[in-house]
């Protein structure tokens, strides 16, 4: 089976449905039209928090959780293979899969409280957000600090390519967080620059998520299904 769909399905669903929400909302929630890369003229959070484009926003971002789950279950298994197939010394990488399920069930929090108005669901939708980052920006830089010495261990140049932008797209996102507390200090109004280092801080995660599509295909990981069957007694006479 192969399981190469999981990152390709993980890195571009909420890329698309963000964009496609954002579009939607400019049409009927009147959200203002730019390039919020750039301009930053609305947050990730008000692309999805009108009908109708809440609607798409929910439909594709809580399903996705469990692509996530399932994809940080994933990276511990392929890096345990790995290891297996180059006989080096086995790691257990649990703390992967603890962050990373960690900050997929924090998004279930985030978009479950979306659009809300009241001050405690304001509360756990921010809680949310915020854990949902964390968490996943430190469960990618494990990840990546473990495929980069794994790539040495193995003398895989391709992964090692992978693995250090992988590092550099998990880092960087520290960077912008520290970006983000100085120009909230000097400026008066920082909420542009915040949704354009939130819009830039989003696509990096996602595509780090796509670059594990190469990781895996460097290594061949896949899902083999085997069957052993026992006899308990002989065939049936004709």
């Amino acid at each position: 089976m192969n399981l190469r769909i999981v990152p390709i399905a993980t890195g571009l669903a909420p890329i698309v449905a963000i964009h496609a929400c954002y579009l939607i909302a400019v049409q009927y929630a009147g959200l203002p039209a730019c390039i919020p890369y750039f301009d930053g003229c609305a947050s990730i959070s008000a692309t999805g928090r009108y009908p109708p484009a809440s609607y798409l926003f929910r439909a594709v971002m809580l399903p996705t959780t469990i692509l996530l789950c399932a994809y940080w279950v994933l990276n511990v298994s392929w890096l345990r293979a790995t290891e297996a197939a180059a006989k080096v010394p086995l790691r257990s990488h649990r703390s992967i899969a603890i962050f990373g399920i960690a900050g997929s069930l924090s998004l279930i929090l985030y978009v479950t409280f979306l659009g809300t108005t009241e001050p405690f669901y304001e509360f756990m939708r921010r809680f949310g957000v915020y854990l949902y980052f964390l968490f996943s920006v430190i469960a990618q830089l494990l990840l990546a600090s473990s495929s980069l010495k794994l790539s040495h261990r193995i003398g895989d140049p391709v992964l090692e390519r992978i693995a250090r932008i992988q590092l550099v797209l998990s880092i960087a996102p520290f960077a912008l967080g520290v970006l983000n507390l100085v120009l909230k200090s000097v400026l008066e109004n920082a909420d542009r620059p915040e949704n354009i280092i939130e819009w830039i801080f989003a696509l990096m995660m996602q595509v780090f998520f796509l670059l594990t599509y190469y990781s895996w295909r460097s290594t061949g990981f896949g899902l083999h299904a085997t069957v052993k069957l026992q006899r308990t007694r002989g065939p049936a006479a004709d």
